[in-house]
């Protein structure tokens, strides 16, 4: 089993509702796991396969600057819609979408989410004032998982 099809089958029983999927093939074993909050992945395997698996891990960004935020009951918090990689901008060289500030009405591209190699636009379904970034740039990010606090206007 390579990567790929790793990946296809993490996709598949994230959608499809199924709480628990093993596969044991001769020298592979592997166990997806899911439940409301995260997909946990168990899975056995060969030293030869083992490196293509390896991720590096995103190099620490810089914090994102927000003022204080005490009180969150009178915010609207923006949820990830899906598991996968947080984006503030559509490439290094780009613009990032939205700064702390910020005022963003429906349908404005607030940041991007890559998950399995493709890479989802998430739009603002509300009015407001971005009041604070919950995610540092380049980060994972899971289902339902606070991205955004915004200030309705």
């Amino acid at each position: 089993m390579d990567i790929k099809q790793i990946q296809d089958l993490i996709r598949f029983v994230s959608k499809s509702g199924v709480n628990e999927v093993a596969i044991e093939q001769k020298d592979f074993k592997i166990t997806i796991k899911t439940n409301q909050v995260a997909t946990v992945v168990n899975a056995t395997i060969p030293a030869s396969h083992a490196a293509a698996l390896a991720a590096p891990a995103p190099a620490p960004s810089a914090p994102v600057a927000a003022e204080p935020v005490e009180d969150t009951s009178k915010y609207i918090t923006i949820k990830s819609p899906m598991i996968g990689t947080f984006y503030r901008s559509a490439s290094p060289e780009k613009p990032i979408f939205v700064n702390v500030g910020d005022e963003i009405k429906p349908g404005a591209v607030l940041c991007i989410i890559e998950a399995m190699k493709l890479f989802n636009e998430i739009e603002s379904e509300v009015s407001g004032r971005i009041v604070k970034v919950l995610v540092d740039n380049a980060s994972p990010v899971e289902y339902d998982q606070p991205l955004f606090l915004v200030e309705p206007i």
